[in-house]
This record gives C-alpha cells, sequence and structure tokens, in this order.
C-alpha cells in the first residue's frame, strides 16, 4: 500500500530539521572561537615534543655509556629510534609547509 504524503507534516519535519541543523552549527562555531588554538603554538609544541624525545634518548645513551646497570641496551637503542622517527617525521612536515607555501606563492591573483 502507497501512503499518503501529508505536506503539512513534511514542511513541518523540514524545519525542525533546518532549525536543529542552524543550532548546531551555531554550537559548533561558538566552541571552535573559545577553543581556539594558533597554528604556530601547534607547531612549537609538536617540536619542543620532538626535542624532550631527542634529550631523553641522549641521556639514556649517556646512562649506558656510563655503566648505569638500570639501562639496558634496548631501551638505548628504542630511545634512539623514537628519536630519529619522530625528527625524520618532523622534516617531512616541514618539507611539505614549504612546499604548499611555495605552490601559494606561485598561485597568480
Amino acid at each position: 500500500m502507497i501512503n499518503a504524503i501529508d505536506p503539512n507534516q513534511l514542511l513541518t519535519q523540514m524545519r525542525a530539521a533546518q532549525a536543529q541543523a542552524t543550532q548546531q552549527t551555531n554550537s559548533v562555531s561558538a566552541g571552535q572561537e573559545s577553543g581556539r588554538v594558533d597554528f604556530s603554538e601547534l607547531v612549537k609544541t609538536a617540536v619542543d615534543k620532538v626535542n624532550e624525545t631527542q634529550q631523553a634518548s641522549s641521556k639514556l645513551k649517556t646512562a649506558f655509556e656510563m655503566g648505569d646497570p638500570n639501562v639496558s641496551l634496548a631501551e638505548v637503542m628504542i630511545a634512539g629510534q623514537k628519536a630519529t622517527v619522530a625528527f625524520e617525521a618532523t622534516m617531512q612536515v616541514r618539507n611539505k609547509l614549504v612546499k604548499a607555501y611555495e605552490e601559494v606563492m606561485r598561485m597568480a591573483v
């Protein structure tokens, strides 16, 4: 059987959906402004974390070389690899950002 569509009911549902979508959009916009994070802060935080990883790796390496019995070779190697991977990832992000900047600068206005 085919159900008849009531135009008034359909219009009411569409208006309710529109009002709900508008409400959600407004709440998302308000949330973004209150929790706004600056891009430069994100980059600085990421670089600081990479630096901390490298320093921790260096400290473990030094402790192992000095004969600290609490530091194993496996820990030193893992920390070194983590620092290397973090640094390489940071370099790749930097390269992508530079490439994107160069592309934007080549665009005709």
